[in-house]
C-alpha cells in the first residue's frame, strides 16, 4: 500500500526551529516509514511507537530521543495518510 507523510502547517514551522540530531531522526524516521511501512517501522524497539490516550486519543506517538516526540495520525482508503500533527518536547514529571 502507498503511504504518503504529510506534514501540519505546525510542523513544518516546527522543523525550522528544531536541532540538527533531532531533524536526522525525524527525516530517518520518515525514511523507514517510506521505505518499509508504517507497521514494520513500529516493531523497531528505538522509535516507542504508541497508541495515545485521552487528550490525544487516536494519535500516535514516537520517540526522536529521550526529550522529543512526533505524534500523528493515520488514514486509510486505497492509499495510506501520515499527518504528522506536531513534534515536540516531551515535558516530565519530576
Amino acid at each position: 500500500m502507498e503511504t504518503i507523510i504529510e506534514l501540519s502547517k505546525k510542523t513544518k514551522k516546527q522543523l525550522q526551529k528544531l536541532p540538527k540530531s533531532i531533524l536526522s531522526s525525524f527525516a530517518s524516521w520518515v525514511l523507514n516509514v517510506e521505505m518499509i511501512g508504517i507497521e514494520e517501522t513500529r516493531k523497531i524497539p528505538g522509535y516507542h511507537d504508541e497508541l495515545l490516550k485521552s487528550p490525544r486519543e487516536g494519535q500516535r506517538s514516537v520517540r526522536l530521543n529521550r526529550a522529543y516526540r512526533v505524534f500523528y495520525t493515520v488514514h486509510e482508503n486505497s492509499i495510506r495518510i501520515i499527518h504528522i500533527i506536531e513534534i515536540n518536547k516531551h515535558k516530565y514529571r519530576v
